[in-house]
């Protein structure tokens, strides 16, 4: 599974999302521009010490990265899908692409792939979740359907595991 950031804003929003993809095994792929520096402070922060753990690639553009992974299935997180993510069927190696916080994706690109653009619902009325609860809700959804296979437990778990 692998994450895709399109020019994001918020330097704790890609730190979360550093920390989720640690979590998981997912990459996590940035392109530019970003509206923080990646030796930020609060990148950092909301990363924790998690930033060694995570494949992270960064892309002079988004047709740059589609030019790298062209056999890949693309995924676009927007609020005016008409698929919700659990709609669709994740393989295990495709990319969940998220926009920038202020504006989201590019129309032109939702309307060139209608069918690979998925929405969380919501109530009417609310205009977005914050990203990284967004691309933590999609990525673990994505795993489910793939019944976790990339995640490992530590040890067993029993009922009375605490």
């Amino acid at each position: 599974m692998e994450i895709v950031l399109v020019e994001p804003e918020i330097p704790q929003n890609a730190g979360n999302i550093a920390r989720t993809c640690a979590a998981t095994g997912a990459g996590l792929h940035m392109i530019k521009p970003l509206g923080f520096s990646v030796e930020d402070k609060y990148l950092k922060r909301a990363g924790l010490d998690y930033w060694n753990q995570v494949n992270v690639n960064y892309y002079d553009s988004l047709e740059e990265l589609f030019l790298k992974y062209n056999k890949s299935v693309f995924y676009y997180a927007t609020t005016k899908a008409l698929n919700t993510y659990a709609d669709v069927r994740y393989p295990e190696d495709c990319f969940i692409v998220f926009g920038k916080e202020t504006a989201g994706l590019p129309e032109e690109l939702l309307s060139k792939n209608k069918d690979y653009c998925i929405r969380i619902p919501m109530k009417e009325h609310s205009r977005s979740l914050n990203l990284s609860n967004s691309a933590a809700i999609i990525i673990y959804e994505a795993l489910r359907q793939n019944n976790f296979k990339s995640l490992m437990w530590k040890g067993r778990l029993t009922k009375y595991s605490w």
